[in-house]
């Protein structure tokens, strides 16, 4: 369990990272501060979609002085709320996926299936390479992978 946190620790320093890449780019003056309308430029860029309207009441809500700007904290429980929805959304997804080849829902699918979905996905891996990556995921050699291990496998949590 440990190294799922420090791997969800690590990722979330790296959103972090790139927040402050993005906003240090739109606070050209250096004010500590940037506008309502660069935030949503830069969520843009980052999410996949979101809901317009939750987006504005997020802004309102965290531009207690109505100045247009959001400071980088308030900026980043913006940018956070969305990147983690769109986390969700991809988990949907995969769920769904997930659910197809499981057919008989029975929480978990041969690794037959397994490597269709993943010669689906890259048809580039050779016999070898897909055989290396099922006994990668299928860490008890029981021949059925199930979600959590196809979750991991895919999302790399």
């Amino acid at each position: 369990m440990s190294s799922k946190l420090n791997r969800r620790d690590k990722q979330d320093d790296e959103q972090i990272v790139m927040l402050r890449r993005a906003f240090s780019m739109f606070d050209s003056q250096k004010q500590g501060k940037i506008e309502k309308d660069k935030i949503r430029t830069i969520l843009n860029t980052m999410v996949h979609n979101y809901d317009d309207l939750e987006l504005d009441r997020m802004l309102d809500s965290e531009d207690a002085d109505g100045s247009g700007k959001l400071n980088f904290d308030s900026y980043v429980r913006v940018a956070l709320h969305f990147l983690d929805e769109d986390d969700e959304a991809l988990q949907k997804e995969l769920k769904e996926a997930f659910r197809l080849y499981d057919k008989e829902g029975n929480g978990y699918i041969p690794t037959s299936s397994l490597r269709e979905i993943l010669a689906a996905l890259d048809d580039q891996l050779t016999p070898d390479q897909l055989n290396e990556m099922i006994a990668e995921i299928d860490t008890d050699a029981s021949g059925t992978v199930d979600f959590d291990e196809f979750m991991e496998m895919m999302t790399g949590d």
